[in-house]
């Protein structure tokens, strides 16, 4: 039933006027096993729930391991509800080899044959979805998906937590930069079919929060790395800038000092971070906000890079 309420571009006569979605966050260092994450999908399924999206498989503290990423693909399949994986810096750029050096290309790589393959999301509730790889010239980028509902456009996007995986060592940024042209497109594309299609929302999923500007007071902080999200964080200002709806990013990186409770707004763009739980949001064009929070975000344990 959930599936027929999805469309790519023609209009459907019975669009609901209100819906809810979840939003499952990704594992800390204090949550970190199959049971949390379990009850976790187990909660959802509960719920009365359009779909949920999984913000990453695992915690930091867990293996990069084929056994694991495997385990955790079963637990999506054996979900009710339509779960669409968005990946996260622990899932695949944190990653180390047993020597200590970086694993980063080799785990996403993994990761993409293992989970972004088809064009339907997890769980018995198949929710059909466009992925990015079906662009000729960004196939690698299966993990960057999205899907409609209603009165809104839902998207993923690869931009993990530690600085976006800009990389300080010269000459090692290829990965970066080809996905900074490829999550470039993603979100024009986004745009663009949001603007066709006299959409009222757009929601965009990922790790780290490409709105936080990075703190330049200090003298060691002005003469800091590059800021990995500079370019993403300036094109959906003006993405929002051009959009006469609303703009949520939602996603799973903290801070020291603050924790997102419920929606920081700014004009038509507004930014949620999911916590150390899940949570639950409703789309009701009735809201002037478009987006209500039923299930305010736990605060987070440790702060995500």
């Amino acid at each position: 039933m959930i599936a027929s309420m999805v469309t790519f571009c023609a209009p459907v006569a019975a669009q609901p006027s209100a819906f809810s979605f979840g939003v499952i966050a990704r594992l800390d260092s204090a949550s970190a096993d199959a049971a949390w994450w379990r009850d976790m999908l187990h909660e959802t399924d509960a719920d009365s729930l359009a779909f949920v999206v999984a913000n990453g498989i695992k915690a930091g503290t867990e293996p990069c391991t084929d056994k694991l990423y495997e385990r955790r693909k079963s637990m999506l399949e054996e979900a009710k509800n339509g779960v669409i994986l968005s990946l996260t810096a622990s899932d695949w750029s944190d990653c180390t080899t047993s020597q200590g050096k970086s694993a980063a290309i080799d785990r996403l790589g993994r990761m993409r044959d293992m989970f972004f393959t088809d064009d339907f999301s997890f769980g018995a509730s198949k929710i059909p979805v466009l992925r990015q790889s079906t662009t000729p010239k960004f196939r690698s980028y299966g993990e960057n998906a999205r899907w409609e509902i209603g009165d809104v456009i839902f998207a993923t996007i690869n931009i993990p937590a530690n600085n976006n995986h800009y990389v300080t060592d010269a000459g090692r940024n290829s990965e970066f930069e080809d996905r900074l042209i490829a999550n470039r497109d993603w979100l024009k594309r986004v745009h663009l079919s949001a603007t066709h299609r006299k959409l009222a929302g757009i929601v965009l999923f990922c790790d780290g929060n490409p709105l936080l500007a990075p703190d330049t007071t200090g003298f060691f902080n002005r003469r800091a790395k590059r800021d990995g999200f500079a370019e993403t964080r300036k094109l959906i200002g003006e993405m929002a800038e051009k959009y006469p709806g609303k703009v949520l990013v939602i996603h799973g990186q903290g801070t020291p000092t603050t924790t997102a409770k419920g929606i920081n707004w700014n004009k038509n763009l507004g930014d949620l971070n999911v916590g150390s739980d899940w949570l639950k949001l409703t789309v009701n064009a009735a809201n002037p906000n478009l987006f209500v929070v039923n299930r305010e975000p736990v605060e987070q344990k440790n702060a995500s890079n």
